[in-house]
């Protein structure tokens, strides 16, 4: 059991708590029964670690088909964990190498564009509201809250790993990528004449969502189509960046689904 703050494995998984130890290392944390059992095959586990309590409680052997295990004492565990209130297990992940330019767009495919998300819980909703639209790909400009930020994730429930993800995207040249595909750029804005339910979306799609407090920036505005609108018909003079763009990918669905 480990029993040291000091020890080298704790100061490994503490440094992941930081972006830029992430990517120099290639790896993310994966904190929680749920989402540790969610991570699929085809990802690497370079190992798990669970609190005293969590090995006492369960039977770690269904762990160890993945990946090493290492036992923490509770007091140890806690500090490696992210959470107030931690279920006791940890699994150390390697990203995946997603590559933007061998991706394949689809010409009626259905896309989300992230421009300057900030808040981890925002991106995290989006996320996993993309997988349950069965969204095709998601991608994320280059001022956006790191994906593998343990808020991001969790707030993902496991969609992380069900759909394409791309990070540090340059909006600017790959809109122009899907515009070649005839892949329609729409954008809520406040400059919309047309409400978002009198737009068709049946044909390829990418719905852009910008800042939380800034909005779209100016030049990619001028790379969408069309903008449109949610109709804010009580004192609140905005919605939440996850609400309104789950409200937008779910009329893409209804579209989809009815025809109409």
């Amino acid at each position: 059991m480990i029993e040291s703050v000091q020890n080298k494995l704790v100061k490994k998984i503490k440094s992941l708590q930081q972006r830029k130890n992430r990517e120099k290392e290639g790896l993310f944390v994966v904190e929680g029964v749920r989402f540790v059992g969610e991570i699929p095959n085809n990802v690497n586990i370079l190992y798990i670690a669970v609190s005293h309590t969590f090995q006492k409680m369960n039977d770690i052997t269904v762990y160890e088909k993945r990946s090493q295990v290492f036992v923490f004492s509770d007091t140890v565990f806690d500090t490696i964990s992210d959470t107030q209130h931690t279920q006791g297990i940890i699994a150390i992940c390697q990203k995946k190498n997603m590559v933007l330019s061998e991706y394949q767009l689809n010409e009626k495919g259905f896309y989300i564009l992230a421009e300057n998300i900030q808040d981890p819980g925002n991106l995290g909703t989006m996320i996993r509201t993309a997988d349950a639209c069965h969204a095709d790909a998601v991608f994320l400009s280059k001022g956006c809250v790191d994906l593998y930020n343990t808020k991001v994730l969790r707030s993902t429930m496991g969609s992380l790993f069900h759909l394409p993800i791309f990070q540090n995207v340059d909006f600017i040249d790959y809109i122009d990528s899907m515009k070649q595909k005839n892949i329609m750029i729409f954008a809520a804005h406040l400059k919309a004449q047309k409400y978002y339910y009198n737009t068709d979306f049946r044909k390829g799609c990418a719905l852009l969502i910008g800042n939380e407090g800034k909005g779209i920036t100016d030049k990619i505005a001028q790379k969408c189509h069309e903008f449109v609108k949610i109709p804010m018909v009580g004192k609140a003079e905005s919605l939440n960046a996850s609400v309104a763009a789950g409200v937008l990918m779910y009329e893409v669905v209804r579209q989809r689904m009815t025809q109409i």
